[in-house]
Order: structure tokens, then sequence, then C-alpha cells
């Protein structure tokens, strides 16, 4: 499905139309929500040769609270290699857009040219990333998020290490689904309010490994405009039984966003913000 011209990789468009339309029944029958897991996606040795060039996490921010610890986020104009920019640009290709919207079903699919939230993705050892539904307005577009796309990039991963993705079902009663993140498989799945995932138990690998993958995701325009739309941002759930934290400043924003009048919303943040809650 990907080719190389001057040096350039690039996706044919139509085996991606035909790949995506041959896995298209078993994306919409998957539970907990549509979604796939596909082995070797793209090709080992290229995906070596990423890895061979992934940016040094020094001197790098990270995100270090309840929810999500020890992870790092890179924007593809933080990546010096050609390689990796070249495969994030053509995962925002029309070619590709045709591979997603034939297995998905979902038309007029719209790639993110700003990367919000993603690029490359790092956690370390000792970190995870909560069970959440993502945000589902683009804050600079106000487009729909509607699929993430996972490509992990982690080879010789015995199980012990963890960073499993779990899918959880719609009501958060019970986790559906494990997905080791092996270098080469691919997660495709559909985003709403309700499709829980997360890799939530830390991270038990050696502190020379880390958990890396490539995330993309797409988006669709709504009909009516963003504004008829509640806004929401990301949201972890904390598992039954569990020592998972509730995330009560996403929750009080989204109070304040559902249930206080506009004019009065500022005055409402500032009072949430005065009690640590927004």
């Amino acid at each position: 499905m990907i080719a190389s011209a001057y040096s350039y990789l690039h996706f044919d468009p139509e085996e991606c139309r035909a790949a995506g339309e041959a896995l298209a029944a078993d994306y919409a029958a998957a539970d907990p929500f549509p979604h796939a897991v596909i082995d070797d996606f793209l090709d080992a040795d290229l995906l070596r040769r990423i890895v061979a060039q992934f940016p040094s996490t020094e001197g790098r921010d990270y995100f270090n609270r309840a929810q999500e610890r020890l992870k790092y986020q890179f924007h593809p104009k933080s990546i010096e290699s050609a390689l990796i920019r070249n495969l994030l640009a053509e995962l925002n290709s029309d070619a590709f857009l045709r591979f997603i919207e034939g297995i998905s079903g979902i038309k007029g699919l719209i790639p993110d040219p700003y990367y919000s939230g993603a690029g490359l993705h790092e956690i370390h050892a000792g970190g995870h990333l909560s069970v959440h539904a993502d945000f589902n307005i683009h804050g600079r577009m106000k487009v729909e998020r509607r699929l993430n796309l996972l490509i992990y990039l982690n080879d010789d991963w015995p199980e012990e290490y963890g960073g499993h993705l779990e899918l959880w079902d719609r009501g958060m009663k019970a986790r559906q689904k494990v997905i080791a993140p092996l270098l080469g498989r691919a997660v495709l799945f559909n985003t709403a309010l309700d499709s829980y995932h997360g890799h939530p138990e830390p991270l038990a690998c050696p502190p020379d490994r880390a958990r890396r993958s490539i995330a993309l995701y797409y988006y669709t325009a709504f009909p009516d405009g963003a504004a008829a739309v509640p806004e929401r941002t990301t949201v972890f759930k904390p598992r039954p039984g569990s020592g998972d934290k509730t995330d009560w400043q996403v929750r009080g924003r989204h109070f304040v966003n559902d249930w206080v009048p506009h004019r009065l919303q500022p005055w409402a943040r500032k009072v949430l913000g005065r009690v640590g809650l927004s």
C-alpha cells in the first residue's frame, strides 16, 4: 500500500480504497464500538527506521498528573527527521483518507493539518494514560472528531512490559478488549463521547525502554455548525473498583458550559478556579 518515488514515500489511492472496503464489515461489527486491529499495517523495516530517528525527550515537557503520567508528545514541527515528517504527511493525505473512509464508512473525512494532540507519542516506565473519551471539537477548525488512528512502534515488546490499549464498554462497566502495543500494529476506532479507551496500568518496561506510537485524528464538518454541539474536552473515567482519580476540573468546566448562562460563564469559571476546579 505504500511505495516510494524520488525517495518520498506515498500511499497508492486505489490500493488504499480497496484495503479499507475489504475490512469494512468487520470494523462496523466490532465491540464495544467500531474499530479494527491490523497487524503488519506498515512495513516493519520502515517502522524500525522511524524508531531509529525518533526524537529525544531530553529537555522536553511532558504530561505528569493523575490521569496521564510521563507522556511526551511530538508535533511534526518539532521533529527533524524528514522520513517521519513524510509519513505523518502521508497519513493525512487524500490517498490515505480513502482507506479510512472505506473501512469506517464515514464520508467527507477531514485531516488535521495542525496535528492537534497528534504526531508521535512516547510514555516512559511507570507512566500511563487513564481510560477516557477524547475531545469532540477541534478548537481551531471547529470540526467534529470522528476517528483515531494509532500505529505502534514497539519492537521486541514482551507481554510483561504492559502498556496495553484497553477498550471499555459505553457504560464504563467492563473492559471489552486488550491490545498489546506491538511494532506494526495499527488500531483505528470511532471516537464519540462514550468511546472509552486508554492504557491505565503503569508501564513495567525497563527504564531504557518506552512505549512509542504514531497518533493521527480525523474529522468531519458539522452540517449546522459547531455552535449547535456541546463542546467536550478529553474526559477521563475512573474504572470501577480501581483507585483511578476523578477529573473534577473537566467536570466543572462541562457543568459551566451546559448549565450556566453564557453571560455568567466567565464569572463561574473564576469561582471554579479559586477552588481548583477550573
